[in-house]
């Protein structure tokens, strides 16, 4: 089992079990991992439900991502995503290092571009600057207040292009997730879904920057089969819990409560 703390204050651990590598930042809980047999695809529960994105912008051209982790999810979309350009803000150097010694992270390229910085500061200084922001920035299983402030996801709205979207994790058991909903409706006018990830351990929040009032059920669920086609990952399931979460009628999902149908 091997193991790497650069520091005293701010461990990060990397230990090894059962053929899967993973990633502990500040405590016991898991920030990411990686199957040493597989080590290309989201071993994570989590990190497959936050790719749930793709079914309502498929083609994104720039992706923000704030939270390093291993870099399981950089790692996938760099690789199977070539049109997309690929942003990511860690705020520690040594979890960095630890996702490209320990996890085979690639080096950066003209599509992946890693930074040593403050998400919470690199949002506000980057208006319209992706179509999709991926938040998943964590210690020992909870968000930094400054990455869930009012504030903070006001300036997300204002990094996304019109009708973006800006995909967060949270911890299902986390006694603030009805509060930080609501933050998230209020930046976003509403317009937010809900989804399970298949452990049921993480929700998913999808925000999205303007858009269609409603979308139609039929037509996603058929983009849902394509994409899991396309990239291996379970979106037929992410659709019916989707469904499960949101308001909907027989036809349409509802993104705006007054939307009819």
């Amino acid at each position: 089992m091997p193991k790497w703390n650069p520091t005293s204050d701010r461990s990060v651990t990397i230990a090894e079990e059962d053929g899967v590598r993973s990633l502990h930042i500040g405590g016991l809980a898991i920030q990411s991992a990686m199957r040493m047999s597989a080590p290309d695809q989201l071993e994570l529960h989590y990190t497959r439900a936050m790719m749930a994105f793709l079914l309502f912008e498929p083609h994104p051209r720039d992706i923000l991502m704030i939270g390093l982790g291993g870099g399981s999810m950089a790692k996938f979309i760099h690789q199977r995503m070539s049109g997309t350009r690929l942003t990511v803000v860690e705020i520690r150097r040594e979890v960095v290092a630890a996702a490209r010694s320990f996890f085979s992270l690639p080096p950066d390229d003209d599509r992946l571009a890693v930074l040593v910085g403050d998400g919470a500061r690199h949002v506000p200084a980057n208006p319209q600057c992706a179509d999709v922001i991926l938040l998943d920035g964590f210690e020992n299983g909870k968000q930094p207040s400054d990455l869930c402030s009012q504030a903070f996801y006001d300036a997300a709205c204002e990094a996304l292009r019109p009708g973006g979207v800006l995909a967060v994790n949270f911890m299902a058991f986390d006694r603030r997730l009805d509060a930080l909903c609501a933050r998230l409706e209020r930046s976003f006018g509403g317009r937010v879904l809900l989804l399970e990830a298949a452990d049921r351990v993480n929700i998913i929040a999808l925000a999205f920057r303007g858009g269609p009032a409603r979308i139609a059920i039929k037509p996603l669920r058929e983009r849902a089969l394509a994409l899991k086609a396309l990239f291996r990952l379970p979106f037929d399931r992410m659709v019916n819990s989707i469904l499960d979460r949101n308001r909907h009628t027989g036809r349409y999902l509802m993104l705006v409560p007054e939307a009819k149908e």
